[in-house]
């Protein structure tokens, strides 16, 4: 196998950066696509009681084990395998499930502070922003939060509050400058997806 095209998406949290992705590949007819979840590589926090964790800021750089991530991309992109961390969203801390990582031809790593990092933005082939305004990310994070996450209302707007939306224009809406294409999700954004499937296939060498 050639070696892998990594593609990195940022964006804030609930930008709608899984279903871009989504797009991308049915457009682009790719199947062999292994999507990584920044998120998964969130520090483990087993030895913190529970209340503890509760205070963590996930929007912050410092909350991610970005050094272990760029081992793993490493590897990936040598064409070797990875036991790839996965997270426990209830719990908050790192779950004890760990899941066997193959390479394939397309590697995609989603996550809202994915372009913080000069060293794995270094890896990346392809670096793409996922935008959408602040109101309707709240109201898709608290939705998907409550329903898939066990979450109260309140911990959701405290959280939101205190950190998720000082960190979005802190440390991750700046990311933007280091994407190659900024993708608008709160409108049509057909052109942006196809620029971006044509872009890959040339890459693959599926078009000259």
């Amino acid at each position: 196998m050639n070696k892998p095209l990594l593609i990195l998406v940022a964006g804030g949290s609930a930008s709608g950066k899984s279903t871009v992705v989504k797009e991308i590949l049915e457009k682009a007819g790719l199947d062999e696509v292994l999507i990584i979840k920044h998120d998964d590589y969130y520090l483990d926090q087993s030895d913190l009681p529970l209340e503890a964790r509760y205070l963590t800021n996930y929007d912050h750089p410092s909350s991610l084990d970005n050094q272990l991530l760029y081992v793993h991309l490493q590897s990936l992109l040598e064409g070797h395998s990875i036991e790839k961390p996965t997270y426990d969203f209830v719990n908050h801390t790192r779950s004890s499930v760990i899941e066997h990582v193959e390479p394939k031809p397309i590697i995609i790593v989603e996550g809202i502070l994915i372009l913080e990092n000069e060293k794995i933005r270094e890896l990346s082939d392809m670096n793409l922003f996922v935008e959408l305004d602040d109101d309707t990310r709240f109201i898709r994070r608290m939705l998907r939060d409550m329903k898939e996450r066990g979450r109260s209302l309140e911990s959701i707007i405290s959280q939101y509050e205190n950190t998720v939306k000082p960190m979005f224009h802190k440390h991750i809406k700046p990311t933007k400058r280091y994407a190659d294409v900024i993708i608008p999700n709160d409108r049509k954004h057909d052109i942006a997806v196809d620029l971006i499937v044509t872009k890959i296939k040339q890459i693959l060498g599926e078009v000259k």
